[in-house]
């Protein structure tokens, strides 16, 4: 399986929970209790949408076309509180 990096904008919503949205996938909002479950959400909707781009022949988002590139640069969450 070939992994590549996308960045979310993680905000929290007034009723509680977080909202997930990516600059680099447009479409992907994920809702989640906690940052990380709507971070897990997040990366679930970006594969299924590149998935989707695949099996119907539609362009899939640039962020994620170079999934096959051989070195892999990562951006991962730190927990600070």
């Amino acid at each position: 399986m070939d992994e590549t990096t996308i960045r979310l904008h993680i905000e929290p919503l007034e009723e509680g929970g977080y909202v997930a949205t990516s600059p680099d996938v447009p479409g992907l909002v994920a809702e989640g209790r906690t940052v990380t479950e709507a971070t897990e959400i997040a990366q679930g909707l970006a594969r299924k949408i590149v998935e989707s781009c695949l099996e119907h022949g539609d362009p899939v988002p640039s962020a994620l076309s170079h999934m096959a590139a051989g070195a892999i640069d990562l951006l991962i969450p730190v927990a600070v509180r």
